[in-house]
């Protein structure tokens, strides 16, 4: 078995409940050990991105079979600590990674930096760099932005179509959406996904997506992958996530 959970956006209380779930399941159904693949997006917009950060390094290092995937909101922090003022020319007009939409603020609020009044924003962006802990730079820097677990391929974004994982460019494997998600035909393998928020898990046929917006308020849903079936868990179990006959169109919200 296979466990995954979606975009986490600094929700740490979602995250206890979504692996709370995931262990139930596992005493359901008599495993002592499977693998949890986090999808990317640990930060940004909810209240706990530090703690969020700090119990994945802290279960990891205790031995637990956890794989987490960098997001774009990831990489926008590193951008941010390594100097950059939030921009993206992914971003809409007008917004930053500092913007409230976006949430860096609230990241870097949970790191204990917030604007005074009498301070200057230059001087506030320069004291909030070094106020994110090395060993959370570090463990965001380390992390893959893909993998194939189990013959499926995990990645934040998604993928361009028609190319090998192996030759996918790491912006569109963060950042990809219309191209990845209009795609109708097979990929190499079951892709595994999140970055584009959905009501509930879905499953498209060639993709699952498992960003169910809890960064916009929703909760975090994990999914099991078990012998060749895919489930939703909640406080009731699983809800199987049928292959659709015609797939389904995506709404994308932004």
């Amino acid at each position: 078995m296979i466990y995954a959970v979606g975009d986490i956006h600094g929700h740490y209380d979602k995250l206890l409940i979504a692996h709370a779930l995931i262990a139930d399941d596992m005493a359901a159904h008599k495993a002592d050990k499977a693998t949890v693949v986090h999808i990317g997006d640990l930060c940004d917009r909810g209240p706990d991105t530090a703690k969020v950060i700090q119990y994945l390094i802290d279960g990891i290092a205790a031995g637990r079979d956890w794989l987490v995937l960098k997001g774009n909101h990831d990489q926008m922090l590193l951008d941010f600590v390594d100097g950059g003022d939030g921009s993206n020319p992914r971003l809409k007009s007008g917004t930053n990674w500092l913007h409230s939409v976006i949430g860096g603020r609230a990241t870097l609020a949970s790191y204990g930096q917030k604007k005074s009044m009498l301070e200057s924003k230059d001087a506030f962006l320069r004291r909030a760099r070094g106020g994110v802990p090395q060993d959370h730079v570090d463990f965001l820097s380390s992390l893959p932005v893909w993998l194939r677990v189990d013959g499926m391929i995990f990645v934040h974004a998604g993928i361009r179509p028609g190319f090998p994982i192996e030759a996918q460019d790491e912006e569109d494997l963060l950042w990809i959406r219309d191209d990845f998600l209009w795609h109708l035909g097979d990929h190499e393998a079951l892709v595994v996904h999140g970055h584009t928020p959905v009501d509930e898990p879905t499953h498209y046929g060639n993709r699952v997506n498992i960003d169910t917006g809890a960064g916009w308020g929703n909760p975090l849903i994990p999914v099991v992958f078990d012998q060749g079936q895919t489930f939703a868990l909640s406080e009731k179990g699983r809800t199987e996530l049928s292959v659709p006959r015609h797939r389904p169109k995506t709404v994308i919200r932004r």
